[in-house]
């Protein structure tokens, strides 16, 4: 039943018509209840008791991870709240990624426009999607597993973040992961077995995902395990999932807590305020609304915001938490005078660097005309439904030092089986303007083709994130501020002449790769591959990789941006903590999943060290 209803969902809305995308969105939400994991998930509990020891905000990838640490002690009582509904089923098969972000577990925030980037999407605004579900953005990315080079974690800790070096991360990383690469290589001391999150190779891959590799082989590169001893190099992704399914922060961290007692969740419940005593600077609960209601629950020891890079801070400013002027233009009581909200951090690619090729790709209509697909992935797990969204392989280089061993690789090259033409949502992900679609796009929707995103990994440029009003129900005001510093721009062309040199290799070449050249309208007074092209192109389709960090900083207390101290308590308030990934100081070359599940695992042992409690074995995972 569970598969006849991913088929049924699958065909109707990969032949819906574009317009029509709201099928996917209608069809998910009938099916909620027939296929969610209610065998293994907590239960959303009916009535909320008025105190526990610990109140955590946000049900995503960290909030997962401390809900389960935080009840491995048994007299303690958490709360887990989220805003939106649970993981399903279909969530968890890999290759339908792009539909979900067209979902209700979806928050479908959008940039501020800026003049400067984003100019080819829709109302010159980039889509910024987040996760509104049990699993977080776990369950609406792409799955990709890297932790970033040590010289990341080195500079946390040389700007005065005692205990966050890379020796002090890797057990935490280690602690994490549940290694289940095959095939692939993987140098010894950097992964471990009996953690939660499962991390597994692709079980397939396409020939076109082969001649990236030996492109790269070509060129003088090598194969790398990207989450081991060095980065730069080639690989296939590592990714999380198990058994050819998506492995979210639901399945992996809160699945296994499901029956403990002293757990509870509650779904669909937005979190309107922190409870802070404004004479003492304490935290003691949180105020938020289920169905039209509103609650107050107090913790007795701490309250822990979990709710990511965009709604953590928002909630911050609507507690009084924030920048003094922002907060009294706003008529909003300052607790604190603190500077969230800056500091915002992303990676971003330049979206539809296309090449054709004569060899097959991952086009969405192909996939579901050959009925073998199907068996493949639902009696064996495995075939091209098993592929992320088309993502397959990565590369990793250091521009200005293109030939050191160990470089600190600021670009990532990563390499899809397909591109914006090969399934009818992906440019509605991005929000691409259909005018600049149709213009330099459409022509080729019949074509094979492959696509490189050319992401930049070590942004100078920082945004911000403000409140629009006072209502909690109100987006914030997002300004992402991309490319303000030149040496960004910079790097992202490189990276782009780098992607264009490799399509001209032998191995790219026997497949017929040649770049798609039609130029985009607005830049259509350069010369198509000048640097200035490129410029424009970049400001135009400027897509994220969705790693928004940073904005409650972690520092000493000598950092006038700093939010939150190096044991992730936000400065000036006590039993208040802000655990995922806005407390990064610097974004690290890394898709930030696996870093979320690295400072969340640590985050949780601080507390339990605080509070004069045990913590596990780094290198077992105990369950």
């Amino acid at each position: 039943m569970k598969q006849l209803a991913v088929v049924i969902l699958l065909v109707l809305v990969n032949y819906a018509a574009p317009q029509s995308l709201t099928i996917a969105e209608s069809l998910l939400n009938i099916l909620q209840e027939g296929i969610v994991h209610t065998n293994k998930e907590p239960r959303d509990e009916p009535i909320v008791r008025s105190e526990y020891d610990f109140i955590v905000v946000g049900a995503g990838s960290a909030g997962c991870v401390i809900a389960n640490r935080l009840t491995e002690v048994p007299e303690w009582s958490v709360l887990l709240i989220e805003a939106g509904r649970e993981e399903n089923f279909v969530m968890d098969v890999p290759i339908v990624v792009n539909y979900l972000q067209f979902t209700d577990a979806n928050w479908k925030y959008k940039t501020e426009p800026s003049g400067t980037s984003c100019l080819g999407h829709t109302n010159g605004q980039c889509n910024f999607p987040r996760g509104k579900v049990i699993g977080g953005s776990s369950v609406l990315n792409y799955m990709i597993y890297t932790r970033g080079n040590r010289r990341d974690y080195d500079n946390w800790r040389a700007m005065g973040n005692d205990g966050w070096s890379y020796d002090d991360v890797l057990p935490y990383f280690k602690k994490s992961e549940d290694s289940n690469i095959n095939g692939m290589l993987t140098d010894v001391g950097y992964h471990s077995k009996g953690g939660y999150l499962s991390v597994s190779n692709i079980p397939y891959h396409t020939t076109l995902a082969d001649a990236f590799i030996q492109a790269g082989l070509e060129t003088g590169s090598k194969i790398v395990d990207y989450n081991g001893k060095t980065q730069t190099g080639f690989s296939y992704l590592q990714v999380t999932m198990k058994n050819g399914t998506r492995w979210s922060s639901s399945r992996a961290y809160l699945h296994p807590a499901g029956n403990r007692k002293n757990l509870h969740v509650k779904k669909f419940s937005l979190v309107t305020k922190i409870l802070i005593d404004p004479k003492t600077k304490t935290a003691y609960g949180v105020e938020f609304e289920n169905k039209r209601t509103t609650y107050r629950v107090t913790a007795r020891r701490e309250v822990i915001v979990s709710a990511g890079a965009i709604n953590a801070p928002q909630l911050l400013m609507l507690s009084g938490l924030g920048p003094r002027d922002h907060l009294k233009d706003l008529k909003i009581p300052v607790v604190e005078d603190l500077k969230v909200g800056y500091n915002l951090m992303d990676h971003i690619a330049l979206g539809g660097l296309t090449f054709l090729c004569n060899a097959s790709s991952l086009n969405v209509n192909d996939i579901l005309d050959n009925s073998q697909n199907f068996v493949d992935y639902f009696q064996y797990r495995r075939g091209p439904f098993s592929v992320p969204g088309g993502c397959e392989a990565l590369a990793y280089y250091d521009m200005k030092n293109p030939d050191a061993v160990d470089g600190y690789p600021d670009m990532e090259l990563l390499f899809q089986g397909g591109s914006i033409v090969s399934d009818p949502t992906l440019r509605r992900n991005f929000g691409i303007d259909d005018a600049l679609y149709n213009k330099v796009y459409k022509r080729i929707e019949n074509e094979d083709t492959w696509m490189v995103l050319p992401m930049l990994l070590l942004p100078k440029s920082k945004g911000r994130i403000m409140l629009k009003d006072k209502n909690p129900k109100h987006k914030p005001l997002i300004y992402p501020n991309y490319y303000a510093v030149k040496d960004d721009m910079d790097t992202m062309i490189a990276g782009i002449k780098k992607t264009i040199e490799l399509s001209k290799t032998n191995a790219m070449r026997k497949i017929g790769s040649r770049l798609h050249e039609v130029k985009i309208p607005a830049c259509a007074r350069f010369q198509f591959g000048s640097d200035d092209y490129w410029e424009c192109a970049a400001r135009h389709l400027t897509f994220t990789i969705y790693h928004q960090t940073g904005t409650c900083k972690m520092g000493p207390k000598t950092d006038p941006d700093a939010v939150v101290d190096p044991r992730l308590r936000v400065y000036g308030i006590r039993n208040l903590r802000v655990i995922d990934a806005s407390i990064m100081p610097e974004i690290p070359n890394a898709h930030t999943n696996a870093p979320v599940y690295m400072i969340a695992e640590k985050g949780s042992d601080m507390i339990k060290e605080d509070w004069g409690k045990p913590t596990n074995s780094f290198f077992r995972g105990k369950r």
